[in-house]
């Protein structure tokens, strides 16, 4: 018998969800940014958040 099947486990599991409230154009803004990088809405607000510490800590 095989041992486990399915997909690997992740060394970082993305587990909790996160909901917001936007407005169209915030949307819009947003399925820009996607089209353009070829990322996924995630990928591109988990980018987002990234710069916007890095901003922060380099400004301390």
């Amino acid at each position: 018998m095989s041992p486990r099947t399915g997909r690997p486990k992740s060394d970082n599991p993305k587990d909790i969800q996160l909901k917001i409230r936007a407005d169209k154009q915030t949307i819009d803004d947003l399925d820009f940014c996607c089209q353009k990088s070829h990322l996924t809405r995630s990928d591109v607000i988990r980018l987002g958040i990234q710069k916007v510490k890095n901003d922060l800590e380099t400004k301390k």
